[in-house]
């Protein structure tokens, strides 16, 4: 099993659909923009946000068995995938990479 890197890639906010339709909350994402976490094979990197782990874990599972060229081409890098967190209102991209180091 190989490690996977997850990259920020990028942060949307839709105050539009925040206004209109979320009820107010204190705090809702941790994640900025450059920030780097390496998932240990399948196990979810600490401090890294359970609403998006749930989003690609599957994806992060098949790149650190080994998977490649998803949906027969999608990305570039056939060991990789872009995946976002379900938060509708923000949001978060994620660039998903196999690292050529073995998980532990």
């Amino acid at each position: 099993m190989k490690k996977v890197k997850i990259s920020v890639m990028k942060i949307a906010h839709y105050t539009d659909l925040i206004e209109k339709y979320e009820n107010p909350i204190s705090h809702a994402c941790d994640m900025k923009e450059g920030q780097v976490f390496i998932a240990n094979g399948w196990q979810k990197p600490e401090g890294f946000c359970e609403s998006a782990w749930e989003s690609m874990s599957a994806f992060v599972m098949t790149l650190a068995h080994g998977g490649e060229n998803l949906y027969n081409g999608w990305m570039k890098n056939k060991k990789s995938a872009m995946i976002s967190c379900n938060d509708g209102f923000r949001p978060v991209s994620f660039l998903i990479e196999t690292l050529d180091i073995d998980a532990e």
